[in-house]
C-alpha cells in the first residue's frame, strides 16, 4: 500500500505544545472511538505524555458493539490503564469521569497538601485523534457550548484551557494524528468512521472495505438493511441491488454507484447498521502469537 500522508501543520504544532504542556498535566485523557479501539489510538501518545497516568475513554460507546468492546476493557485493564464507556453526546458516562480522576490523583494530592500546598482543580489534557468528540466532551463537561464542535476531521485548531466547576481544568488539543499509515487496515477502519477527510483514500474503495466488514461481522443486519442477498465476491452487484431497491438511479436507467458510496458510509457513520466494533481483540492477539 502507497504510504497515506496527512499530517496538517497545526498538528505538528500541538505535537510540540502537548510535550511542553504534559509537565502540567495530573491525569491524560485518551478518547478513543468506541468502534475502533485499537485503530483510533494514537502511536505518539504514549511518547509524548511520558509516566503521566492515563485514562481511556470510550466514546460513542452508544454505537460499538458491547460484548466485544467489553473485551477491549479487559484487554487496557490488563496492561494497568483505566478505561470508561461515554457518549459526549448525549453525556451517558460522562459524571464517572470526575470521580475516576479523583481516585487517581487522591495519594497526589494528599502529598501537595501535607506540605503545605492549598487543594487545586484537577489539571487534564484530553487527547485523540480527529473527529473523535473531544470538543464534544468538553462541552458536555462543562455543560454549555465552549468549543466549536462540528463532525469534520481537523476542526479543533487551537490550544484552549476550559475550566469546569471548581474540581477541573481541562487543556483541549487539536486532534494529533501520525503522519503516515504502515497500516492499510487502520486507514480503512478510520475512514471508514470518517475520522479521516473523505479525500484522502478514494470513496469507493472505503465503501467496498465496509462491504467486506458487514459481510464479516454483520452480514444478517447488511442484508435487511438493503432487502437484499450480499455475496461479497460480487461487488458490482451489492452496489447493483442497493442503488435499485434505494433508486439510485441515472437517466439510462443505470444505478449511481457514488450516491450508493455516499449514501452507505453515511449510514455507517451514523449507526445504521446497529452497534459495531471494526477490531477485535482476538485478531490482535492472533497477530502478536
Amino acid at each position: 500500500m502507497k504510504q497515506i500522508q496527512w499530517y496538517p501543520g497545526h498538528m505538528a504544532k500541538t505535537k510540540r505544545q502537548v510535550k511542553e504542556k504534559v509537565k502540567y498535566i495530573d491525569v491524560v485523557l485518551e478518547l478513543l472511538d468506541a468502534r475502533v479501539p485499537f485503530s483510533s489510538q494514537n502511536p505518539m501518545i504514549d511518547e509524548l505524555i511520558g509516566n503521566t497516568p492515563k485514562i481511556i475513554l470510550f466514546n460513542k460507546a452508544d454505537l460499538a458493539e458491547s460484548s466485544e468492546l467489553e473485551k477491549w476493557t479487559s484487554y487496557f485493564s490488563s496492561k494497568g490503564i483505566k478505561t470508561l464507556k461515554i457518549s459526549a453526546i448525549s453525556g451517558k458516562g460522562v459524571n464517572r469521569i470526575l470521580p475516576l480522576l479523583r481516585e487517581i490523583v487522591k495519594e497526589k494530592t494528599k502529598k501537595e497538601i501535607s506540605r503545605g500546598r492549598q487543594e487545586r482543580p484537577i489539571r487534564t489534557m484530553i487527547l485523540g485523534i480527529p473527529n473523535v468528540g473531544k470538543s464534544t466532551l468538553i462541552n458536555t463537561l462543562a455543560k454549555k457550548k465552549k468549543l466549536v464542535a462540528e463532525d469534520r476531521p481537523g476542526v479543533t485548531k487551537q490550544t484552549q484551557y476550559i475550566r469546569v466547576g471548581t474540581d477541573l481544568e481541562l487543556l483541549d488539543t487539536p486532534g494529533i494524528l501520525w503522519p503516515k499509515f504502515d497500516d492499510e487496515e487502520v486507514a480503512f477502519r478510520l475512514a471508514l468512521i470518517g475520522a479521516i477527510k473523505d479525500n484522502i483514500l478514494p470513496i469507493d474503495d472505503v465503501c467496498i472495505y465496509g462491504f467486506r466488514v458487514l459481510d464479516k461481522y454483520y452480514k444478517k443486519t447488511f442484508e435487511e438493511r438493503y432487502d437484499i442477498k450480499v455475496d461479497i465476491d460480487n461487488i458490482v452487484k451489492i452496489y447493483d441491488d442497493i442503488g435499485l431497491r434505494r433508486g439510485f438511479l441515472l437517466k439510462q436507467r443505470e444505478v449511481d454507484y457514488e450516491k450508493v458510496s455516499v449514501t452507505f458510509l453515511h449510514e455507517f457513520r451514523n449507526g445504521k447498521f446497529g452497534p459495531v466494533i471494526l477490531d477485535r481483540v482476538s485478531e490482535l492477539e492472533e497477530e502478536n502469537v
